[in-house]
């Protein structure tokens, strides 16, 4: 019998159950059902989270995109808005980020990026603006799908850099199946991109590859591209 969350005794209740017992008490279907807030004409919201749970482990909810999880019967655009941007901050919370303000090395720029691309399904780029002290302006995802150079473009990356006055930069990409060897498209776009950073004013100080658990530095690997 399908009982709707103002049917279930007042005690019992996802948000009653946080308040009383805190967040730690609460199942997973109870957490999600907060989240989702409601069920569907024939499906209460416990029964939703519970199905959802059933087709979709739980740590396979972080790689799903929105295009998918709102497909998924039940659940929608709102919320698939709702529980991506909650995963997004609590991945946030999390993580390491906002520690790290100033790049020292390779190793400082690899944590900064670290949570958000080794786990990725989809090849990201991304770079890292920094002032002329190394500090970091801000970080952003540039383009997403197989990069090479007919994809990622200088101008989108420039443009950024140009926009927030910065001084120098590291660009990032990932590599979903989790080696961190570099192909000669990544060489060459490094190469292209040393050369207009020097011609624009916006220095490239390293390109990263993140893998699984492991990154590789062409800084470190190949120091003397870098040498202005």
């Amino acid at each position: 019998m399908s009982y709707l969350i103002k049917e279930i005794p007042l005690t019992e209740r996802p948000r009653e159950r946080f308040k009383k017992y805190g967040a730690k008490a609460l199942s997973n279907e109870e957490l999600l059902s907060i989240l989702l807030r409601t069920g569907t004409t024939n499906k209460s919201v416990k029964e939703l989270s519970t199905d959802l749970l059933k087709e979709i482990k739980l740590h396979d909810l972080t790689n799903l995109n929105y295009n998918t999880l709102k497909n998924i019967k039940g659940i929608g655009e709102v919320k698939a808005i709702t529980l991506l941007s909650a995963i997004e901050f609590g991945k946030r919370v999390l993580s390491k980020e906002d520690l790290v303000t100033k790049i020292k090395d390779s190793k400082d720029a690899y944590y900064l990026v670290k949570d958000e691309l080794e786990n990725e399904l989809q090849e990201k780029f991304l770079s890292i603006y920094l002032d002329t002290k190394n500090k970091v302006i801000i970080k952003k995802v540039i383009f997403i799908g197989t990069v090479n150079n007919s994809s990622v473009t200088a101008r989108d990356v420039f443009r950024e850099g140009v926009k927030c006055n910065a001084s120098k930069m590291i660009i990032v990409h990932n590599h979903p199946a989790g080696s961190i060897e570099p192909s000669f498209a990544d060489l060459t776009l490094t190469n292209e991109f040393i050369k207009i950073g020097k011609i624009i004013g916006i220095t490239v100080i390293d390109h990263l590859i993140i893998g699984k658990n492991n990154y590789y530095s062409f800084r470190e690997s190949a120091g003397d591209l870098f040498v202005t």
